[in-house]
């Protein structure tokens, strides 16, 4: 049993092996204990906590920290056999490699899941997705070079030659691609500043629609045609936009023209009657009505009112209804509206039959 324990295979006797191969197993096996036991324990305790935070940082060691865990039993154990100088850098490497790997996992994991939370707590009525996917996408890059710069001066690798390698590297690619950069740049302003959301009814330039998706690149938008309109997201940041969906009120402002014979207790009446239809629409603010001017064919009267909401069915509904209301009451009082007319006078220059007889005497 000695003789066959001492045998020597790749400078490492066989022995040496079963006892890499024990710390091994031990150390799994204490590991799976500890997952099953004790952080199922804290799992239930953090459930019962009023804050969502230790539930995911227990979520991501679960998910994370054990297998990190895993890989360091691992090298332990493979390091108490003798390997040569290339196969110790390789084991080295390997193990920095995959537990910087989940290292990084672990921190942009539980960031993002905290990142998710605050959208959840604060804004519980909302979808927040592009938001959300933005910042992932922030803290992702931000961990993953910071980790990655940790992981290669660890590896023995000049660090400042590399970022300046990068640097000179990413002057190129950002001269190829400045429009693209340029709109995923814009992307983040949208984030920021919220000139508009998902849902929101907007007007750019001559096109006007719903807010379906803000992509990377571009924004869609439903048109009132039913058509998709893709726009850049640099092209929506430098316009001016029309945000109709935070609209709170609708002002309407129109003239009204009634014809010269009106009679004037009809015009006196008639401020007081169409501030009556108006105030009778809910909701409605009325602001005035005034006989504005004299004009060519019409006297004038200038109506101004608001419609208290952003609903554009519901405001056309409202005006359609005091259109027809104030029709219909001026027809009642024999009040005419006018219309552009033109009258023709005709003078006869023929003389009567008196005149002719006085010119023939």
């Amino acid at each position: 049993m000695d003789e066959y324990l001492n045998r020597i295979y790749y400078s490492n006797t066989v022995e040496e092996y079963l006892i890499a191969f024990g710390i091994i197993m031990v150390g799994s096996l204490l590991i799976t204990i500890f997952r099953k036991s004790v952080l199922n324990q804290i799992r239930l305790w953090t459930e019962s906590t009023t804050t969502k935070f230790d539930n995911f940082i227990v979520g991501s060691f679960a998910r994370f920290g054990i297998p990190v865990l895993h890989f360091i039993v691992i090298y332990i154990g493979l390091n108490y056999l003798t390997f040569s100088l290339r196969g110790e850098r390789i084991l080295l490497i390997a193990t920095t490699v995959a537990i910087t790997i989940m290292v990084i996992r672990f921190i942009t994991n539980s960031l993002i899941l905290l990142v998710r939370s605050y959208f959840r707590r604060k804004y519980p009525d909302k979808s927040h997705v592009n938001e959300v996917g933005a910042i992932s996408l922030v803290i992702n890059m931000v961990i993953w070079f910071i980790g990655l710069g940790f992981l290669f001066d660890n590896m023995g690798y000049d660090l400042t030659a590399i970022i300046a390698g990068l640097g000179i590297g990413g002057i190129a690619v950002a001269l190829a691609a400045q429009n693209i950069l340029g709109d995923l740049f814009n992307y983040f302003v949208i984030f920021l500043d919220k000139p508009f959301e998902v849902g929101d009814s907007i007007a750019v330039g001559d096109k006007t629609g719903t807010i379906e998706k803000i992509g990377v690149k571009t924004t869609r938008l439903k048109s009132l045609t039913g058509e998709q309109l893709i726009i850049a997201n640099s092209d929506l940041t430098g316009s001016r936009i029309h945000n109709f969906k935070r609209m709170q009120r609708r002002r309407v402002e129109f003239t009204l023209g009634v014809a010269y014979e009106t009679d004037y207790k009809q015009l006196e009446a008639i401020p007081t009657l169409i501030k009556e239809i108006i105030e009778a629409q809910q909701p409605v603010e009325f602001e005035r009505v005034h006989f504005a001017t004299f004009g060519a064919s019409t006297l004038d009267y200038v109506i101004v009112y608001h419609v208290l909401t952003s609903d554009f069915k519901k405001h056309m509904d409202i005006k359609h209804t005091i259109n027809m209301n104030i029709f219909k009451e001026f027809q009642q009082r024999e009040i005419d509206i006018a219309y552009p007319t033109q009258r023709l006078y005709v003078v006869n220059d023929q003389p009567t039959e008196e005149e002719q007889a006085t010119i023939d005497r």
